[in-house]
C-alpha cells in the first residue's frame, strides 16, 4: 500500500503541472493569469495533461474552459473544439451557470474567426445564465462584435457598461479592460490624447493587479498605437517591447501579430525600413500560425503601406490585392478594410494608374463613411460625458437624474415622431408646388445673402469704426511704447475687418481669396508704418481660398509677423523685402514668411511684450499646426495647418 501510495504522489510531482496540486486526494488549481502568472509558454500543454485525471466537475470545468479560453491566442479551431467539447459535458450535466461561461469563450473565439453574428447569438445566450458579476468579459466580447462591424458608438456603450460593473463589483480587471477598450476606441477615432490617457488609467490598474496577461499584454500595445500617433515615437517603443516579450513569453499568437503591425508602422515613421519589413514578417508568421484572417489582412495591409512609403508601389499593390482576397467580401471590420482600399489608391496613384486609384479609393471612402459619422461622434461624446459623470456624483442621485432623463427622451421621441409625421406631410405638400415654392426660395436666397452682405459691410464698419478710435486714442499718447501698442491693435482690428470687406465685396459668401487679402494688409501695415518707399512687399503665391475660420487666424498670424518685420528686421531705416506665401498641399495649409533684415537673435530674447509671439503661438494651435523659426539671410517662419481641424 505504502508503494503504490509513493508511486501516486512521484506521478502526482511530476506530471501534473505546478499551478494544480493535490492536497488530500483534492485537486486545487491556482488559476492562469488569476491567481498565478508564475508558469512558461508550456502553460497549456500542462493543462491538457492534467485535465486527463481531474474528474471534481466543478474543477474539470473550470480547467475545460481556461484552457479552452486561452489556447485562442495559439490556435483558434483547436480552442474551438475544447470549447465545444465542455459544452457538451456542462450540458449533459444541466449546469446552466458553467454552460453560459463556456458560451463567453466560445462566443471570444467565434469572434476571432470572424464569425460576428453567431459569436452575438451565443454571448446574447450567456447572458441569461451566468451571475450579473461575471458578465463584464461577455460585454467586453459583445463591444468588440460592434466594434469589428464599424458601430464604434456601441462599442463604447458596451465598455462603459463593463467600467458600471467594475466599479460596482470592485472589479480591478473588469475597469482596466474597460479603459483598455475605450483606449483602442478612441485610437480609431483619432482622438489620440484621449486614447493616452485611457490607456495610462488601464495600465495604472493592470498593474496594481499584478498580473501578466493577455489583456495587460493588448494593452501596452493599444497604449502604444495612440503614441505613434502622436510622433511619440521613443515613448512608444518601450511599451511594443514589453508586450512582445510578453506575448512570447506565453504564446500570444493574436497579440504579437497586432505587437509587430504597430512596430512596423512605427519603423516606418522614424524611416528605418529595414526593422519596418521585419516587424512585417513577424507580424505575418504569427497570425498564419495562428490561422487568423483577420490578423493575415491586417499583417499584409502593415506590408503594403510599408511598400507604398518606400515607393515600391508594385510590391505594395501585391500585398494589397492578397489582404483583400483574404478579407473575402464577409470580411467584418470594415475599418481596417476601408484602409486597405486607401493604401491600394494610393499605391496606384504611385504607378500613375488613375482609373484604379480611383476606383479604390471611392471603396475607402464608403467604408469609411459607414464608420465614421457624425452621429457616432456624438453618441460615443455623450457616452463619455455621461461616464465621467457618474464617476464622480453618487450612484443614487445619477440613477435618479438617468430615469429623469430616459423620461425626457421618451417624450421628446413622442414629441419628434409627431413633428417627422407632420414635416413628411408638409414635404409631400411642398413636392407637389415645387415650381412655386422654387421660385419662393430662390426669392429669400437673394434676400439672406443681401442680408448677410449687409451683416458683413456692417461688422466692416465697425471694425473700421474701433480702428478709427484706436488711432485718435493713439494720437493723444505721448508714451512710444504704447503708441506702438494701439498701432499694432489698429492693425489687427484691421486685418479683421478686411476679412469682412471681401466677403461683402466678393461672390462667395463663404470665403476668402488670399492671394489679394494678404496684398491689401501688407500694402496697409507697410502704409502705417510709413515705410512704403523703405519696405518692398511680395506675395508669391498662386490664388487660394479659405474659409472665414480660417481666413481670421491666419490673417491675425501673418499680421503679427509682417509688424514684427517692420519694428525689428530693419532698423536705421535699412530698406529690405518681406515676402509671403501660402499653398494647400495634401490636406496641409503650407504659410511661409519671411524678410531679408538683420534677422532674429535667439539670444536677446521677445523683444516688447510678447503679445504677439503668445498670440501668434495660440493661434497656430488653435489651427492644429506647428510653426518652425529659421534663421538666414533673415528670418524665416513657417507654418504647416491641418485643412478640418480648425477650432
Amino acid at each position: 500500500m505504502t508503494k503504490y501510495l509513493m508511486l501516486f504522489l512521484f506521478f502526482i510531482h511530476f506530471y501534473l503541472p505546478a499551478q494544480i496540486v493535490n492536497i488530500d486526494g483534492e485537486f486545487n488549481y491556482s488559476r492562469i493569469f488569476v491567481d498565478t502568472d508564475e508558469f512558461e509558454a508550456d502553460y497549456l500543454d500542462n493543462l491538457e495533461k492534467a485535465l486527463e485525471i481531474i474528474h471534481q466537475e466543478d474543477l474539470r470545468f473550470l480547467v475545460i474552459n481556461d484552457l479552452g479560453y486561452y489556447y485562442h491566442t495559439r490556435n483558434l479551431l483547436k480552442s474551438l473544439e475544447i470549447i465545444n467539447r465542455g459544452l457538451e459535458e456542462v450540458r449533459e450535466a444541466n449546469n446552466d451557470i458553467w454552460e453560459g461561461r463556456m458560451q463567453v469563450s466560445q462566443g471570444a473565439i467565434l469572434l476571432r474567426l470572424e464569425e460576428l453574428d453567431y459569436a452575438e447569438i451565443v454571448l446574447r445566450s450567456a447572458l441569461e445564465k451566468i451571475p450579473e458579476s461575471e458578465t463584464w468579459l461577455l460585454l467586453t466580447n459583445l463591444g468588440y462584435v460592434y466594434e469589428r462591424r464599424g458601430d464604434l458608438s456601441k462599442a463604447f456603450e458596451y465598455a462603459t457598461k463593463t467600467l458600471q460593473l467594475g466599479e460596482k463589483y470592485q472589479d480591478t480587471k473588469a475597469q482596466a479592460m474597460a479603459y483598455s477598450d475605450m483606449s483602442n476606441l478612441f485610437w480609431k477615432q483619432g482622438k489620440f490624447e484621449k486614447g493616452v490617457e485611457y490607456g495610462m488609467k488601464s495600465i495604472a490598474l493592470f498593474e496594481d493587479r499584478g498580473l501578466k496577461d493577455l489583456d495587460f499584454d493588448f494593452t501596452l500595445h493599444v497604449l502604444g498605437n495612440n503614441l505613434v500617433e502622436l510622433d511619440k515615437y521613443q515613448e512608444a517603443l518601450p511599451y511594443f517591447q514589453r508586450s512582445a516579450r510578453i506575448g512570447e513569453k506565453y504564446g500570444f499568437y493574436n497579440n504579437l501579430s497586432d505587437t509587430y503591425i504597430a512596430l512596423t508602422e512605427l519603423y516606418c515613421q522614424i524611416d528605418d525600413y529595414e526593422n519596418a519589413y521585419k516587424s512585417g514578417k513577424e507580424a505575418l508568421k504569427y497570425a498564419e500560425l495562428l490561422e487568423n484572417d483577420f490578423m493575415v489582412v491586417r499583417s499584409l495591409l502593415s506590408l503594403g503601406k510599408l511598400k507604398n512609403q518606400e515607393r515600391d508601389f508594385d510590391t505594395a499593390i501585391t500585398y494589397l490585392q492578397r489582404s483583400i482576397r483574404t478579407a473575402t467580401e464577409d470580411f467584418g471590420d470594415i475599418y481596417y478594410l476601408g484602409l486597405i482600399y486607401q493604401e491600394l489608391s494610393e499605391a496606384y496613384e504611385g504607378k500613375n494608374n488613375i482609373k484604379e486609384s480611383f476606383k479604390a479609393y471611392k471603396k475607402y471612402h464608403e467604408l469609411t463613411q459607414r464608420v465614421f459619422n457624425s452621429d457616432a461622434d456624438q453618441r460615443i461624446a455623450q457616452m463619455q460625458t455621461e461616464m465621467e459623470l457618474n464617476q464622480k456624483e453618487s450612484t443614487i442621485s445619477l440613477q435618479m437624474e438617468k430615469l429623469k432623463q430616459q423620461a425626457t427622451i421618451q417624450v421628446f421621441t413622442l414629441i419628434l415622431t409627431g413633428l417627422m409625421i407632420f414635416f413628411l406631410f408638409f414635404l409631400y405638400r411642398v413636392f407637389i408646388k415645387r415650381k412655386k415654392y422654387s421660385l419662393l426660395l430662390e426669392k429669400q436666397n437673394k434676400e439672406k445673402e443681401f442680408l448677410l452682405k449687409e451683416i458683413h459691410h456692417r461688422v466692416k464698419n465697425n471694425l473700421e469704426t474701433i480702428s478709427s478710435l484706436l488711432s485718435l486714442q493713439t494720437s493723444q499718447i505721448d508714451n512710444q511704447e504704447l503708441q506702438d501698442i494701439m498701432i499694432e491693435s489698429q492693425n489687427r482690428v484691421h486685418s479683421m475687418g478686411m476679412i469682412h470687406q471681401n466677403l461683402y465685396q466678393g461672390e462667395n459668401m463663404t470665403s476668402i481669396e488670399m492671394k489679394q487679402y494678404f496684398r491689401n494688409l501688407g500694402g496697409y501695415i507697410i502704409d502705417s508704418f510709413d515705410a512704403t518707399e523703405q519696405i518692398t512687399f511680395d506675395c508669391a503665391m498662386d490664388s487660394l481660398e479659405l474659409d472665414v475660420d480660417r481666413a481670421i487666424p491666419i490673417g491675425l498670424i501673418v499680421n503679427e509677423l509682417i509688424t514684427n518685420s517692420l519694428k525689428y528686421a530693419f532698423p536705421d531705416k535699412r530698406k529690405g523685402k518681406v515676402t509671403i506665401s501660402l499653398s494647400e498641399t495634401d490636406s496641409h495649409l503650407h504659410l511661409k514668411v519671411s524678410d531679408d533684415g538683420v534677422g532674429f537673435d535667439m539670444d536677446s530674447g521677445i523683444k516688447g511684450t510678447g503679445f504677439g509671439t503668445q498670440l501668434i503661438n495660440l493661434l497656430t494651435r488653435q489651427l492644429d499646426g506647428n510653426m518652425t523659426l529659421v534663421k538666414s539671410r533673415g528670418t524665416e517662419v513657417f507654418f504647416e495647418f491641418q485643412i478640418g481641424k480648425a477650432a
